[in-house]
């Protein structure tokens, strides 16, 4: 049996990809965020009442239907529509630009490392979860499925992929729309690295077809904060002609330039409905999964109080 690792240790990136299997990697990062009252994280995503079911043992109490107790003198409890046949469809961006990694964990290695701790939450509450990799291409589609073997075939589709640089994210996303069959939760892993007229076609193509939209740009500290000194070479991910500059130069209209995009993708975003959060690829996954779990809670109360 492995030595299990300090809690403030796994959840690291760094050290999640010597660990090499997935699947424990997954369960290690969502086991770790499970605590108190983040035990069923994405029970909140979705309140809108479906139907009732005889209570049993081990269902929260809250959950109870007072009102038909009163009225049947039996218990039974409130489900709604995320608990009911719950879909979650994960869209992992692997163009490119997403392998640029200043440190030891690419992005695209940390979307991976997202993407299955998420299908792994959506897995261990019995609903199912689908996947979808794409560049300037949607290169594999899996429909949703309910058994743990998804996590696996996550890490293989992602491993034979061969990241070309990608055109618009626009098309993947409306194609992706075209293959879902139902309502689902929607999320989105990539860097978002295009045209924000053209991502946002393609959200709100999503959005209008009935899906719940999650976006998580995933991004690389060097690109946030860039840190460079002196004359670098930089070589285009995604086609772009090597630019030689001196850093200094650039760093402040860079930083700006960086801070506009992000400010107007996250505005499109929320006015969208559309709930947006940013990773940093050197922050520990639990923090960054701790923070959709929190925006997903606050947005359902409200409407569960309402109906309860």
């Amino acid at each position: 049996m492995s030595e299990h690792l300090p809690e403030t240790q796994y959840l690291d990136p760094e050290v999640l990809q010597k660990l090499g299997d997935l699947e424990w990697v997954a369960r290690e990062v969502v086991e770790g965020l499970r605590v108190g009252s983040h035990r069923s994280p994405l029970k909140g995503f979705s309140t809108e009442f479906a139907h009732h079911r005889q209570y049993s043992p081990g269902d929260p109490i809250r959950s109870i239907d007072w009102r038909v107790f009163g009225r049947t003198e039996k218990y039974f409890t409130k489900l709604y529509e995320a608990e009911t046949n719950f879909d979650c469809h994960i869209l992992v961006d692997s163009s490119a630009s997403m392998t640029y990694g200043s440190g030891k964990v690419s992005k695209l290695e940390y979307a991976k490392f997202l993407a299955a701790s998420i299908a792994y939450m959506v897995l261990k509450q019995r609903d199912s979860v689908g996947l979808s990799v794409f560049d300037s291409e949607v290169r594999a589609y899996m429909p949703p499925r309910s058994s743990m073997n998804v996590i696996l075939e996550i890490d293989r589709m992602l491993r034979v992929t061969k990241p070309i640089p990608k055109t618009t994210i626009a098309k993947q996303l409306h194609d992706i729309a075209l293959m879902m069959k139902r309502r689902s939760f929607v999320v989105l892993i990539s860097d978002l690295f295009s045209d924000v007229d053209d991502i946002m076609s393609g959200l709100d193509h999503l959005k209008y077809d009935g899906h719940n939209v999650i976006v998580i740009q995933t991004l690389d500290p060097y690109e946030l904060e860039f840190p460079f000194k002196g004359t670098w070479r930089f070589d285009g991910l995604e086609g772009e002609e090597p630019l030689t500059t001196e850093t200094d130069r650039m760093r402040e209209s860079y930083l700006a330039a960086m801070q506009k995009f992000l400010d107007t993708l996250n505005a499109r975003c929320v006015g969208s409905l559309i709930d947006f959060t940013m990773a940093n690829t050197k922050l520990p996954l639990d923090a960054v999964l701790s923070e959709i779990v929190l925006k997903r809670q606050n947005l359902s109360a409200p409407s569960a109080q309402a109906r309860s």
